[in-house]
């Protein structure tokens, strides 16, 4: 089967550091420090969202309303891609392919659970019982239905209109990843001509910062870089990105902005170190087969994950960068948002100065227009998945 090449012609991203592509790229061009806020939710430090006028993207104040900030996020950002993309005509034929997280939880019911069900004098005896009680005549009725991840696809077929095939993935990098690697074939297949692709996190929520403080990779204390905390800081994003067929975007005289030569992913058991390691080498083949000129890591800070792409990263001959020590981990929204930003570095003929203390090649010359950029996710727990973007001929 001949397949067709894929490009990448719109993009939607939003970090703490901004809004749109320009903005991303002014910020991380100069040298860009780290939007953190350390007060609201101490002791952890969060990279939080810039403040965003929804109205532009979800007109709608009944449409805002009834999502949660996680689905207003993915909303805004999936917008900002179609715009960037000039396909505002093509969402009745678009394919949807979203990655998300759960909804949020009722903070203050899971206080008041918590709170007396330790307290109680019955609470061997009658604990299961109370608890099944207080959640049948604590949780609003709708909290159920907002939990559903496949509600961010919803809102954005609703608010713009993308009515093509819908799927939602749920699971964190490897949901994101896996995002892309499915647009990518159904595309390169045949099965489409255009597709929106992406996924959001908030991290500004504190029943998100108790989970992931469950699994002991969460950083306490003010911002310290990256490489010298080795451990996670959350981060508010959303990344979306418009894919095409080449043909499909030549012949509509579309700006292309990258080619999205391959996306693979692979999740090994990580019963013993360097099997994450060895499991990505093994990927790279397919996606790279002629090397890469540069890396963008998608390095959260977890110890594990860390080590694992460590010994991955020190086989290739490439300037990394690592964005996590500037807009942090945003799980589901982490990988869309790395491929975007290497995206755009392709189109704007340029790469990014050291993100982290540890990124190689920092002062080196040979990053400033990179050909071939390699983005690379290693989920915290478990996911290895990598993307190869190549330089697009001009239009």
């Amino acid at each position: 089967m001949t397949r067709k090449d894929v490009v990448i012609t719109g993009i939607g991203l939003v970090s703490a550091l901004g809004e749109g592509p320009d903005a991303h790229w002014d910020a991380l061009s100069s040298g860009a420090k780290p939007v953190v806020d350390e007060a609201s939710y101490a002791p952890w430090t969060v990279h939080p969202l810039p403040a965003l006028t929804l109205d532009a993207q979800i007109p709608k104040k009944g449409d805002q309303r009834q999502m949660e900030p996680w689905q207003r996020l993915g909303t805004y950002a999936a917008g900002l891609a179609i715009d960037d993309a000039g396909a505002r005509d093509l969402v009745a034929d678009m394919h949807l392919i979203v990655a998300a997280g759960g909804g949020e939880r009722d903070v203050p019911l899971d206080e008041q659970v918590n709170a007396e069900l330790a307290n109680g004098s019955d609470i061997q005896s009658q604990g299961g019982a109370r608890l099944n009680e207080m959640l049948a005549t604590g949780l609003r009725p709708t909290l159920f239905l907002a939990q559903l991840s496949n509600l961010l696809a919803g809102n954005i077929s609703i608010v713009h209109g993308v009515t093509g095939s819908s799927r939602t993935f749920m699971g964190e990098e490897s949901a994101a990843a896996d995002a892309v690697r499915i647009a990518h074939a159904r595309l390169s297949e045949g099965r489409g001509e255009i597709a929106l692709v992406g996924g959001a996190f908030t991290a500004q929520r504190w029943d998100m910062l108790l989970l992931y403080r469950g699994h002991d990779g969460m950083w306490q204390g003010p911002h310290r870089p990256l490489s010298e905390r080795q451990a996670m800081i959350l981060g508010s994003m959303a990344g979306f990105l418009v894919l095409e067929t080449e043909e499909s975007a030549r012949a509509r005289g579309a700006r292309i902005l990258a080619r999205l030569d391959a996306v693979a992913s692979d999740a090994t058991r990580r019963t013993a170190p360097g099997e994450a390691a060895e499991a990505a080498r093994n990927l790279l083949p397919r996606v790279a087969p002629e090397g890469v000129d540069t890396v963008i890591s998608g390095a959260s800070g977890d110890p594990a994950a860390w080590a694992e792409e460590e010994a991955f990263l020190s086989g290739l001959d490439a300037p990394v960068r690592r964005p996590a020590n500037l807009i942090g981990h945003g799980v589901e929204g982490a990988f869309p948002a790395h491929v975007a930003l290497a995206a755009l570095a392709l189109s704007r003929g340029g790469f990014y100065p050291a993100m982290d203390p540890a990124d190689p090649g920092a002062d080196a010359g040979d990053a400033a227009a990179p050909s071939r950029i390699l983005v690379t996710g290693f989920g915290q727990w478990r996911g290895e998945a990598l993307a190869a973007l190549s330089r697009a001929e001009k239009n």
